[in-house]
């Protein structure tokens, strides 16, 4: 995409002016979408995005430049104009010579989404459609949208690193929804991973559309949510979320040092059930947060964040990490090459307990299981959230009951944290998610087993 020496010349024009460190960040991704609505195809749409971000940090203060122009040309004025913040400094001639790090493949792709026709493409959809209006005549609109991307990232810096990846992605998306005589119920499934076309001969799409189907038709019979405080039983894969939101933004060190995180100066302090171990993995082969490497060049990693209940560090970006001498954990990331980096997540779960699913749910006497959680909101800096709950049904003497309507799970992340009293042994990761913050979205996955929580508040409207 841009030659060794190039990238070497742009960071000494960075650098001109004076400053601590340079980066040069360049992308060139090709992607495909395609939408159904009512069984007929609204759109195919392809586009290809290149450009490249420069920043240069002086002291507490960075200049950032991006251009669509990869020539030499295009990215000198970039880097001039990014090292406009170090214009005070000492001018001099900086001189780096970048070492290019060893590929670090996470992902396998056997069939690239340029190989694939949009016919095909198409087809999948139409297949979608076809299998959500085979469950009944209940079934009155089925949506899908198909997306591909093909992404190809150069990182390099003035510490001398030169690293490149290639990230693959594929997603499906289904929402049907049904009309009875209590209105309409909606039911919504995805799949998405980070590997190439041949996810759809690795998973049956048709039976996605016909699971998103039953969700809808299903909760047709659903009778009010209770209100209060019970036990709640969250399925496994379904509950992710909550631990992404309610936790996982307070486990990030810019968080963490604006004092906007409940989990400040907690390391190595008991801040969950010693049940819980909480990891964040960007190694995971194929799931949605997958990365070779970080959008600063740094290889993904697996990191523990809670061992056995007990906080033993934080996610981390490369200037953070500068700052306070800390080992890079590969969670540097940004939207796209006009943003600047920051800590996110990759893919965040909640590693396996020892019990069975079924004996925790028979161990319940009366609560709630949730089988899928909706979208949500949380204070990271206190930790209270609120999850819409969008398939869940009542536990009555140890068994799944009614179907419940749509209400709201209302909690403290730390409190959830320290009242999981029972982990089941059949993790699985959820559904693929894009995680917002400060304005940019990037891809992330997340998981858990079956848990039980033994207390939380339902928002519910029955009596």
């Amino acid at each position: 995409m841009i030659e060794h020496e190039v990238l070497e010349r742009v960071l000494a024009t960075a650098l001109r002016k004076g400053g601590d460190f340079a980066e040069v960040y360049a992308e060139d991704k090709a992607s495909t979408s395609a939408g159904l609505d009512d069984g007929r195809v609204e759109q195919v749409s392809s586009g290809r995005d290149r450009g490249a971000g420069i920043r240069v940090v002086v002291g507490e203060t960075t200049g950032f430049a991006y251009t669509a122009d990869l020539s030499e040309a295009g990215l000198r004025a970039a880097a001039e104009a990014a090292s406009a913040v170090a214009s005070q400094g000492g001018a001099g001639t900086r001189v780096v010579s970048l070492t290019r790090s060893p590929a670090h493949v996470v992902n396998r792709i056997e069939i690239y989404p340029d190989t694939v026709g949009k016919a095909a493409k198409v087809s999948l959809l139409q297949r979608v459609d076809e299998a959500a209006r085979s469950m009944g005549g209940a079934i009155g609109q089925v949506s899908a949208g198909y997306a591909d991307s093909r992404k190809r990232i150069i990182v390099a810096n003035s510490d001398g690193l030169l690293a490149e990846d290639e990230q693959v992605r594929h997603i499906l998306r289904i929402s049907v929804v049904a009309n009875g005589d209590a209105g309409m119920q909606t039911g919504f499934e995805s799949l998405g991973h980070t590997i190439g076309f041949e996810l759809f001969d690795q998973h049956d799409v048709e039976e996605l559309a016909r699971t998103a189907a039953r969700q809808a038709i299903t909760k047709l019979r659903a009778r009010p949510a209770p209100s209060g405080a019970v036990p709640v039983v969250i399925k496994a894969g379904s509950g992710g979320v909550l631990f992404h939101e309610a936790c996982g933004h307070g486990l990030e060190a810019d968080l963490v040092s604006k004092g906007a995180s409940v989990y400040r100066g907690k390391v190595g302090e008991l801040v969950a059930s010693p049940l819980v171990t909480l990891v964040d993995d960007g190694t995971m082969a194929g799931e949605w947060g997958a990365i070779g490497i970080d959008d600063e060049g740094h290889p993904s990693q697996h990191n523990v964040l809670i061992q056995d209940g007990v906080l033993t560090d934080y996610m981390w970006d490369h200037l953070r990490a500068r700052k306070e001498g800390h080992a890079h954990s590969g969670n540097g990331r940004r939207q796209s090459y006009m943003h600047l980096p920051m800590v996110r997540m990759t893919n965040t779960y909640v590693l396996n307990g020892t019990e069975n699913a079924e004996d925790i749910i028979r161990d319940t006497p009366y609560g709630v299981y949730v089988a899928k959680l909706g979208g949500g909101s949380v204070n990271t800096a206190s930790g209270d959230f609120v999850f819409g709950m969008t398939e869940a049904y009542l536990i009555e003497n140890g068994e799944l009951t009614d179907p419940l309507r749509e209400g709201n799970l209302i909690g403290n992340g730390p409190q959830v944290l320290r009242d999981i009293d029972a982990l089941a042994n059949d993790f699985a990761m959820g559904n693929p998610g894009t995680c917002g913050k400060d304005g940019q979205g990037v891809p992330v996955g997340d998981g858990q087993p079956t848990l039980r929580v033994k207390s939380m508040t339902i928002g519910g409207t029955a009596s």
